[in-house]
């Protein structure tokens, strides 16, 4: 099958050095649908290393723009620096660079090139919009709850008829009337990160520090524990206003009891991080739609403590894997009793529902249905 992947978010680009995890895990659908025998182009903003081939938007004017903006070169943080100190600028040029890049696509997709287009959505509507002027089937998933936010409510109710696949049943429950043709979870390779029989003592949070996120409930529940904890991740200080990182977490951390370690990027930084925790926290304040961490968590053998919310029912097994809770004080109780869960057991509950190839598979699965619907149709 012929299947192009689209990503328009700007940050789909080696050169921008950030954390980005649909872009993970578009390179490794590719690469994953490439190993099966599928002919796959991804389209992103700037180059990306897959194996499959790569087009991309013309970026020569946005870099020009973004680097005299801001005095840095974009591999040199330029972009962050944009969105902090001017949000709207970054948007206006950004939505330049997606509908060129989906211009792009619909276009070669109508000339015959594709059985099928895939797009991965953020923060992006044009793809939407225009997807009904498109030949092959075309089909959509997004990473956030889509009734997070007023923009998400007001457009995917617009295009509720479009095909989606979500990324947990819970995503579906969030906005039940929308056309959703299956449901892929994501998935890791595992043997990217190193399994620890034997963790230190400090509980672990790692992941964007939002107030969704429950950065400040981790620091609460360990605080009245009396235990350690760890926190990894990006704060957004200074960006559009936001003081949840000065107002409610900073203040707490001691470099003792409460530390920073910073902003993780490798897998061997997360693995030793997440590895050496008795237990990822995750008392999220948001309806979770998935959340990549926490399979990163329990490939290194490290157990999850989550609020019951959104996905982790779905990804955590209460009492093997991890605990769900539904208060801090469940939470607390639940830290204390860590240590009688079997970390081996952790690691292969995860790894057999939520390896990479079960992740391809799902997708070639859709992709082959939706092909077959308009073949028949025809």
């Amino acid at each position: 099958m012929r299947i192009a992947l689209l990503v328009p978010h700007i940050f789909m680009w080696d050169k921008i050095k950030t954390i980005f995890a649909p872009g993970e895990l578009a390179k490794d659908l590719v690469n994953g649908l490439v190993k099966l025998g599928h002919e796959v182009t991804l389209f992103s903003p700037g180059p990306v290393r897959v194996k499959a081939k790569n087009i991309n938007a013309d970026l020569r004017w946005f870099t020009k723009e973004v680097e005299s903006l801001t005095g840095k070169r974009i591999s040199k943080g330029a972009v962050g620096e944009l969105i902090k100190k001017k949000p709207l600028t970054y948007v206006s040029l950004s939505r330049q660079i997606q509908t060129e890049l989906v211009a792009t696509c619909y276009k070669m997709a109508n000339e015959g090139k594709f059985d099928l287009v895939h797009v991965y959505t953020n923060e992006e509507e044009i793809a939407l919009a225009f997807a009904e002027f498109v030949k092959v089937p075309i089909l959509f998933t997004h990473h956030e709850p889509f009734n997070f936010l007023a923009r998400y409510r007001t457009l995917f109710s617009k295009y509720k008829k479009r095909k989606f696949i979500s990324i947990s049943k819970s995503q579906q429950k969030a906005y039940p009337s929308l056309n959703f043709i299956g449901n892929v979870y994501h998935g890791i390779d595992f043997k990217r990160f190193k399994f620890n029989p034997k963790p230190k003592d400090y509980f672990a949070f790692f992941g964007r520090i939002i107030k969704p996120k429950g950065t400040h409930l981790a620091i609460q529940s360990c605080l009245k524990a009396g235990v350690n904890l760890k926190i990894a991740g990006q704060h957004y200080s200074g960006h559009g206003g936001d003081v949840y990182w000065e107002k409610k977490v900073k203040p707490f951390i001691d470099g003792k009891q409460i530390q920073y370690v910073g902003y993780l990027k490798t897998d061997k930084e997360k693995s030793k991080f997440l590895g050496g925790a008795k237990a990822l926290l995750m008392p999220v304040a948001w309806e979770e739609p998935f959340g990549m961490v926490m399979l990163e968590s329990m490939a290194c053998g490290t157990p999850v403590i989550g609020f019951d919310k959104g996905s982790l029912s779905e990804v955590v097994e209460n009492g093997k894997s991890g605990f769900l809770v539904k208060t801090l004080g469940q939470m607390k109780s639940a830290m204390r009793k860590v240590d009688e869960l079997n970390r081996a057991d952790v690691r292969n509950h995860a790894e057999k529902k939520f390896s990479l190839e079960r992740m391809v598979r799902g997708h070639e699965s859709i992709y082959e249905s939706a092909d077959n619907v308009l073949r028949n149709r025809d």
